[in-house]
């Protein structure tokens, strides 16, 4: 490949980790994924999202090492194909000041404003990505029953990923809205926004305490 080709690559790739704006300084507010929903559309999307015991994790398989089942694909797929994997593009999106390896989508450096903690992190070893739907919880909603492709697909869908802090992200873990809210009362409309989008979004279904905790916060959202 001629030098030219070479640059010109390497441009393309590193505009499609450039997909979202970063996220705007500042304690963490209301910085949701693109797509998220506004309170009002999100309170009404609830309400057609069928209520349904959850089902259990048999067969669920997170892990992909030695050929163990991974029933949700291999972590950060490029699933839209645009040379950047799903993780880099999250982390190009939610921190500010990135840094990028040169010639490369992944993100060595930036700043993360963690909308869980307000907390301000300066190191990219100490973020996580996190699922706002968990990937447990999607398989006992509704998701056991899906093809490996649409599992695939739903675990990188940007609009369920969030760039955290690693110890918030530990410590919700598999956890559902009426187990676990993110520690900064602040970000706990934008949390069931984004959570109720998805839900409706990849026609899941909700526990009862589940819609309870996310109807009550989403009641109080402006």
């Amino acid at each position: 490949m001629s030098r030219r080709a070479t640059t010109v690559l390497i441009a393309v790739l590193l505009a499609g980790c450039s997909t979202f704006p970063a996220a705007t300084g500042g304690s963490g507010g209301e910085k949701v994924p693109p797509g998220t929903l506004d309170a009002e559309t999100a309170r009404t999307r609830l309400t057609e999202i069928p209520v349904a015991d959850p089902g259990g994790l048999a067969g669920y398989v997170r892990d992909c090492d030695r050929g163990a089942a991974c029933v949700f694909g291999q972590p950060w797929s490029d699933v839209d194909g645009d040379g950047c994997d799903q993780r880099s593009q999250v982390l190009a999106r939610d921190l500010v000041d990135v840094k990028r390896k040169e010639g490369r989508c992944a993100v060595t450096s930036g700043t993360l404003y963690d909308p869980y903690t307000g907390e301000t992190i300066t190191s990219v070893s100490k973020v996580q990505i996190d699922h706002v739907v968990p990937l447990a919880e999607m398989w006992r909603s509704g998701a056991s029953g899906w093809t490996p492709e649409r599992r695939t697909a739903a675990a990188n869908d940007l609009r369920n990923l969030v760039a955290v802090q690693g110890k918030a992200n530990q410590s919700k873990g598999d956890k559902t809205p009426d187990e676990w809210m993110p520690p900064s009362p602040g970000y706990a409309c934008a949390y069931a926004r984004i959570y109720v989008g998805v839900k409706a979004e990849f026609g899941l279904t909700v526990s009862t305490p589940e819609r309870t905790a996310l109807e009550r916060t989403l009641a109080s959202c402006a």
